[in-house]
């Protein structure tokens, strides 16, 4: 069940839910989702390695190249050619409650889990967004991936809104909130080997 867009507008007033969200979706949202703008563009420059929790080895993330940044680049133009893949991080900053919060009127208090999808033009373009769920506890910008599937180039740029989210109230006891290496809005290790937490 997702959280109405002005009742998360309440919601981020008492808690500050999303930091730095953009005029259109504050004054004037549209729906049940709220739109996120992409901040940052990088391209993967080398491999990963994820292993099982119980062998002791130590994992690594890909090492990165920066393509693109609002706060240096301003709204600069990337073009993704067809078979590129990037990953992308928001402008906007999510804080997702350590703790249950009063959703509204009848409605049992619940923990809050940011769930995002595509905006619809993404897919119009040929381009396919790989994401994953927000734990409550998680504080960061958040990192996806693009993917330009399509047969031809798909020209996007810095600050365009590419994202909609949607809360979604989680009931029931969580045993740990998140508190992983992506707390903050890590993007990536950059080939540092470390331990999974």
């Amino acid at each position: 069940m997702a959280i109405s867009a002005v009742r998360v507008l309440e919601l981020n007033e008492e808690y500050g839910l999303i930091k730095n969200l953009g005029d259109r979706d504050r004054e004037n949202p549209e729906g049940a989702g709220l739109d996120l703008r992409v901040g940052e563009v990088r391209r993967l420059l080398s491999g990963s390695f994820l292993p099982a929790d119980d062998t002791g080895k130590k994992r690594y993330s890909p090492e990165t190249e920066l393509v693109g940044d609002i706060e240096t680049d301003g709204h600069k133009r990337i073009t993704m050619r067809p078979g590129e893949y990037y990953l992308v991080t928001t402008m906007e900053t999510i804080c997702s409650p350590k703790k249950r919060v009063d959703i509204g009127e009848g409605l049992p208090p619940a923990y809050l889990m940011p769930v995002v999808f595509p905006r619809s033009s993404l897919q119009r373009g040929g381009v396919a967004l790989l994401r994953t769920k927000t734990d409550p506890g998680y504080e960061g910008v958040l990192t996806f991936g693009l993917k330009n599937l399509g047969d031809q180039d798909f020209e996007f740029e810095l600050g365009a809104r590419m994202f909609n989210l949607v809360f979604e109230p989680v009931y029931g006891e969580i045993k740990r909130v998140y508190d992983e290496q992506h707390q903050g809005g890590r993007v990536t290790s950059q080939g540092e080997m470390e331990t999974q937490n």
